[in-house]
């Protein structure tokens, strides 16, 4: 995997690897999202086999005002497969911001 900026393959593997780490930290991230009400924009692959549907949706209970996209006939890495479709997503969630 080349992304043209040094360390973020790296990175990329240690969380793939360290997930179980990275699951014990979904109370803080959650409580993060509640106390921050920071924007956030989710857009998920409706065929993604490890990260399921139901995941994109639950982001709602702690930032209720999210902006969810599950995008139907992506998987796993949707933003390679669907660029198109989401790029858009990105720029009017981005042109909405203060």
């Amino acid at each position: 995997m080349s992304s043209g900026l040094p360390g973020r393959a790296d990175a990329q593997a240690d969380l793939a690897f360290d997930y179980s780490s990275n699951f014990t930290r979904y109370p803080v991230w959650q409580a993060w999202l509640r106390a921050s009400r920071v924007p956030v924009l989710v857009v998920w692959g409706a065929g993604d086999p490890f990260f399921v549907p139901a995941g994109a949706k639950a982001y709602l209970r702690d930032a209720p005002d999210a902006e969810v996209h599950v995008i139907d006939g992506a998987g796993h890495f949707a933003l390679e497969t669907h660029l198109g479709e989401i790029a858009p997503l990105v720029g009017g969630f981005l042109a909405k911001l203060p």
